[in-house]
């Protein structure tokens, strides 16, 4: 049908920044921040239920399904115009400062000061610096890293359409094709057939998909195709999110699926409203600031802000102590940002205004 698909050439105005993604992103990491200071047991030394029983925070893991949207709209939209080489380049610049930072901070810290039985060794520290400790079987030196390999995966597929030419029809095979395969493995693969699942990342790609529907509604206009897409990424994450309600639940607790359900879709709608320019309203330098330090915030919250919580606990109440520590940790978060993510975009701007990068 004529108004399902994208002419060849179309008139597209350049658009200022989306600052309300960046918003979003500080919402999505706080409520991760607020999921695992209260719900982590052993940070309490007793059922963290007890210490919280209004459970505000249950389904804050959903933060990640937010991120991961979030990534695939604006992986999209930041790659659109560039070679495979300068894509690439660029999600290193963005992804290995802080992580280094938070390799080795983590490491040192849970070395001195431990807060959990076991921690990373040198050589799985070493590993840990690649990004890539899943792929080898390491254990990450901070839990939160799992994410980064999912990031990582996602990168890595994307690019090959990055090197192939970004055009509306081939990101809407792209999208096509990917959603397709995960249907049909999540029927007919077994889930001991690891290698399947990992490479085209079953539980996750909905997400990723959904994002970068979002984003060909947001660059071009809706149509019924990426509302298609939006759509099939929603239905097909459902499953796992409704195994994951039950996994991520306060151990011993039972929580409803359904919320995470409609939470899900909540924020499948949050970031189409974004693309439908529902949310333009929400602008200003605060989001922008808010957004730089998601990030580094991830990555130091939970190692660095769970021993003070471990060791504090039971002195200062729980509530207040939560606060304050996932305040310290934004002040840090914002350290990192200043000191070390900062001077390295800009030293990457200025190498990108001598001479592009081949790719």
């Amino acid at each position: 049908m004529a108004h399902d698909t994208m002419p060849a050439r179309v008139r597209v105005v350049a658009r200022p920044r989306l600052e309300v993604l960046d918003g979003l992103r500080f919402v999505a990491a706080i409520v991760v921040v607020g999921y695992h200071y209260t719900t982590l047991d052993r940070v309490w030394q007793r059922p963290a239920a007890q210490v919280f029983p209004d459970q505000t925070f249950a389904y804050g893991w959903l933060g990640v399904y937010l991120f991961f949207l979030i990534s695939g709209f604006v992986i999209c939209m930041s790659s659109w115009g560039r070679g495979v080489g300068a894509f690439l380049a660029s999600r290193v610049v963005r992804l290995y400062p802080a992580y280094w930072l938070s390799v080795v901070v983590v490491a040192a810290v849970a070395a001195v000061w431990p807060w959990r039985p076991q921690h990373a060794g040198l050589g799985a520290t070493l590993v840990n610096l690649t990004m890539f400790q899943d792929a080898f079987g390491v254990s990450p030196v901070a839990e939160v890293y799992w994410t980064l390999w999912a990031e990582l995966r996602f990168y890595l597929l994307f690019s090959l359409v990055v090197w192939w030419g970004l055009t509306y029809r081939q990101v809407v095979g792209f999208c096509v094709a990917w959603l397709a395969a995960v249907a049909v493995a999540k029927v007919v693969v077994p889930d001991g057939v690891g290698v399947v699942h990992t490479v085209l990342m079953t539980d996750y790609a909905p997400l990723f998909v959904g994002g970068v529907g979002c984003y060909l509604m947001y660059r071009f206009r809706p149509t019924l195709v990426t509302w298609g897409i939006i759509g099939a990424s929603f239905v097909l994450s459902v499953p796992t999110t409704r195994f994951r309600a039950g996994q991520e639940a306060y151990p011993g607790q039972v929580v409803p699926t359904w919320p995470a359900v409609v939470l899900t879709a909540v924020c499948f709608a949050l970031v189409a409203a974004v693309a439908l320019g529902w949310l333009a309203w929400l602008r200003g330098r605060w989001l922008v600031v808010l957004g730089s330090v998601t990030y580094p915030l991830y990555l130091l919250h939970l190692d660095l802000g769970a021993p003070v919580l471990f060791r504090w606990q039971g002195r200062v109440p729980p509530a207040v102590l939560v606060c304050v520590v996932a305040a310290v940790m934004i002040g840090l978060a914002w350290l990192a940002h200043r000191f070390v993510e900062r001077p390295v975009a800009r030293w990457w701007r200025g190498r990108r205004e001598r001479g592009p990068v081949v790719g």
